[in-house]
């Protein structure tokens, strides 16, 4: 079952200020995080705007908003690049309080924005 939904979109644009800022990287990106966004290389600001976007998407599915430390919300790809989330943290706790059982993340890039959409699923 549905549980939540959220959408977030964030201007590359904006990433590509930041994406040198390390006070900026370490407030919102969790070490791993970190790691992708800088082997991406010219394409990083693109996936630091994808991994923004769908940090506040999950914040959004759970009816949270950002009301905890960000970094709890780690966005990992798999073998094949999906991204998945792993929550840690306050969260983490959100999500169990919630009766979440699981996250649906999707990313994309076009015109010099990013958006991720994520679903929340509850089981029972």
């Amino acid at each position: 079952m549905i549980a939540g939904v959220g959408i977030d979109l964030c201007e590359i644009s904006r990433m590509e200020k930041l994406i040198q800022d390390e006070r900026f990287l370490v407030r919102f990106f969790n070490t791993e995080e970190q790691a992708y966004i800088r082997e991406k290389g010219k394409s990083g600001a693109q996936s630091m705007a994808g991994i923004f976007a769908a940090k506040e998407a999950l914040a959004k599915a759970l009816g949270v908003g950002i009301a905890a430390d960000i970094r709890e919300i780690c966005v990992k790809h798999d073998a094949n690049g999906a991204p998945y989330y792993s929550l840690s943290g306050e969260y983490a706790r959100f999500a169990e309080v919630r009766r979440i059982s699981g996250f649906f993340l999707s990313i994309t890039h076009e015109a010099g924005m990013a958006a991720a959409v994520c679903v929340a699923e509850r089981n029972g």
